[in-house]
């Protein structure tokens, strides 16, 4: 996934990742395109990529299932949850590395009769050793994110001191159920505004991570609003102890 130029002269203990919630691929023209999400992901040459709102439910001219095309387009190593599945397809959201992954565990994170959630936990194989991530995409009501947040610091309690999670969290209000747990977790942090695309107002996009310090530099690309509702979160992590 890395391009020669980022290949040639970023530190191998770095590692990048992102997060984006590419809306099924539909931009600001109303089109479905993958291209264009494929096209925006490779310009920041992350090692790793959490992708949510992947839809297959639409017609869509690069393929009848979105979820394998941005897998072999973006890294060849994926873990995918398809949290709705239909005739015409599916949906839901996906972990996509340069690297091996190993360990998945999809947990079930839905809320009564609310949408379907989960996380997908795994662990990702980097030349620097083993990293824990979490993928999430939370919902979208205050009494569902609380019971999701405190799965996630179990989670995170229960995994090794080296871990990242990142989504989309939903989590719009400054010291809401998320934040407020997670912040506490998770030294290092994104915090940019993502939603809605053409003028970001709320930061439901974020990364997370711990050590202390592990958090180099994070940013986003308003080029973004081209493809999807939402903007994208880079971030750039040490994997020195």
């Amino acid at each position: 996934m890395a391009d020669a130029e980022r290949a040639a002269g970023v530190d191998p203990a770095t590692v990048r990742v992102m997060t984006w919630n590419i809306h099924g691929g539909l931009g600001s023209d109303r089109r479905r395109d993958l291209q264009r999400v494929v096209a925006l992901v490779r310009r920041h040459a992350p090692d790793i990529v959490a992708l949510q709102e992947i839809d297959s439910r639409k017609p869509l001219t690069e393929t009848s299932d979105a979820f394998a095309f941005l897998a072999a387009a973006l890294g060849g190593n994926s873990s995918e949850t398809r949290l709705i599945t239909a005739p015409d397809g599916d949906y839901g959201h996906a972990v996509i590395s340069r690297w091996p992954i190993s360990k998945t565990q999809c947990h079930d994170i839905s809320y009564r009769r609310r949408e379907p959630r989960a996380v997908i936990e795994t662990f990702v194989s980097t030349p620097r050793g083993p990293l824990h991530l979490a993928a999430v995409h939370l919902g979208l009501s205050f009494a569902e994110r609380r019971h999701q947040a405190r799965f996630l610091a179990r989670i995170c309690q229960s995994g090794p001191n080296r871990t990242v999670m990142l989504g989309d969290f939903n989590d719009w209000i400054w010291r809401g159920s998320v934040q407020k747990t997670l912040n506490r977790l998770f030294p290092g942090h994104s915090h940019m505004k993502t939603y809605p695309a053409f003028y970001p107002l709320l930061a439901l996009d974020r990364v997370y991570c711990r050590p202390t310090g592990m958090l180099l530099k994070s940013w986003t690309d308003p080029a973004a609003r081209n493809a999807s509702d939402h903007l994208p979160v880079v971030a750039d992590l040490t994997m020195e102890e």
